[in-house]
C-alpha cells in the first residue's frame, strides 16, 4: 500500500483499498491516476506502475493469483474519514473506516503531495507461500533450539488476527506464564504444539509462549499468506533484520 501511494504521489499513508483473494469492479466518475500493487490478479492491468484512467472508465480486478491481498491507490488518496487518526476498518469489531459495499460512492481525497513516479523497479513477487525470517522471541530458551525447521501449511481457520499453522508439533513447555504484551508477527505456541501468526488484528496481549517474531521486512510476504500456502522459518539475527527493513525502505523511497 505503501508503494502504491509513493507511485501516485500521495502521502505513504493516504487511504487506498485493499482487496483479499477477490478483487471487484471500481468505475470512475473522473479521470485519475491509480497504481495496483501487491498481489497478481489476472486482469492484464499493469502492476507497480502508475496509469491514468479516463472518467467513465471501469477498472476489474479478478481474484489473486500470486498473493492474498492486493491494493488500489488513487491519486489524492481516498476522501473518508478518520476514526482515532487511522483511515483502516477493525473488521471483527467494525469499527473505523470503510468496509466497501457494492454501490458504494468513495470521494478522491487530497493526499497528493508530489508528482508520480516511474514505474517501480525491482518489485516483490509474492509465489507461493515460501520463506518467512524470524528472530528470537522472549520465551526462545522455553523452546528446542531447532523448533523452527519444519515445514507447515497455512490453515483455512486462519484470519486477521491470527495465521493458524499445521505441520509438525512444537512442544510447548509446562505450566503456565503470566500474560505479556505481543507483537503483529508473533509466533505463538498453544499446548496443542500448532503454532499461529499474530496478524494484523491480533489482540493486545496473550498468554502463550512465543519462541520467535517474523521480522518486520517479511511482514508484506506475511499477509501475502493464502490458506494452503507452505512456509518455512529461518532464524536470523537482530543485525540481519534491521539490515533487511533498511533495505526494504531504501526501494521503498526509492520510487
Amino acid at each position: 500500500m505503501r508503494a502504491g501511494n509513493l507511485l501516485v504521489g500521495n502521502a505513504e499513508n493516504a487511504a487506498a483499498l485493499e482487496m483479499t483473494l477477490v478483487g471487484g469492479a471500481f468505475e470512475f466518475e473522473t479521470s485519475a491516476v491509480i497504481a495496483l500493487t501487491g498481489s497478481d490478479f489476472g486482469a492484464g492491468l499493469p502492476l507497480w506502475s502508475p496509469m491514468e484512467v479516463k472518467t467513465g472508465q471501469t477498472i476489474r480486478c479478478g481474484a489473486t493469483r500470486s498473493g492474498a491481498r492486493c491494493y488500489l491507490s488513487v491519486r489524492g488518496g481516498i476522501g473518508v474519514p478518520q476514526v482515532m487518526g487511522s483511515s483502516s476498518v477493525h473488521v471483527m469489531t467494525g469499527v473505523g473506516g470503510h468496509a466497501l459495499r457494492a454501490g458504494d460512492v468513495l470521494p478522491i481525497g487530497q493526499a497528493a503531495i508530489r508528482r508520480p513516479r516511474a514505474p517501480a523497479r525491482g518489485a516483490p513477487e509474492y509465489n507461493s507461500g515460501g520463506r518467512l525470517r524470524i528472530t528470537p522471541a522472549p520465551q526462545a530458551d522455553w523452546f528446542a533450539a531447532d523448533w523452527y525447521r519444519g515445514g507447515y501449511v497455512v490453515s483455512e481457520e486462519s484470519n486477521r488476527m491470527g495465521l493458524r499453522l499445521r505441520g509438525p508439533m512444537i512442544p510447548s513447555p509446562g505450566g503456565h506464564m503470566l500474560t505479556e504484551g505481543v507483537p503483529l508477527g508473533a509466533i505463538q505456541v498453544p499446548p496443542d504444539g500448532q503454532p499461529i501468526i499474530l496478524f494484523v488484528e491480533h489482540q493486545t496481549t496473550g498468554g502463550y509462549p512465543k519462541p520467535g517474531n517474523v521480522i518486520s521486512a517479511d511482514f508484506c510476504r506475511l499477509g501475502q499468506l493464502r490458506p494452503r500456502d507452505e512456509v518455512h522459518f529461518e532464524l536470523i539475527s537482530l543485525e540481519q533484520a534491521l539490515t533487511a527493513l533498511q533495505e526494504q525502505e531504501k526501494w521503498l523511497y526509492a520510487l
